[in-house]
């Protein structure tokens, strides 16, 4: 398992924090994923042989926010 550290912009609340969760442990390889409207940043651990960064931020900008890449 791999842990990509990505920030996002966009996210203010809690709701925010659970949608970007759920796009990403919806992807398959993501184990979990944690995210912080307060950190601005998301926290996801991942098969890297699955799933990768790019994908990630795909799937953050697919649920409406601006991952920093």
């Amino acid at each position: 398992m791999e842990q990509t550290t990505l920030e996002v912009r966009g996210m203010s609340c809690d709701g925010c924090e659970a949608t970007v969760t759920e796009a990403l442990e919806a992807l398959e390889g993501v184990s979990a994923a944690t995210a912080s409207h307060e950190d601005g940043e998301v926290r996801v651990e991942h098969d890297e042989a699955a799933v990768d960064e790019a994908e990630i931020a795909d799937a953050i900008a697919d649920a409406g926010y601006e991952p920093a890449v």
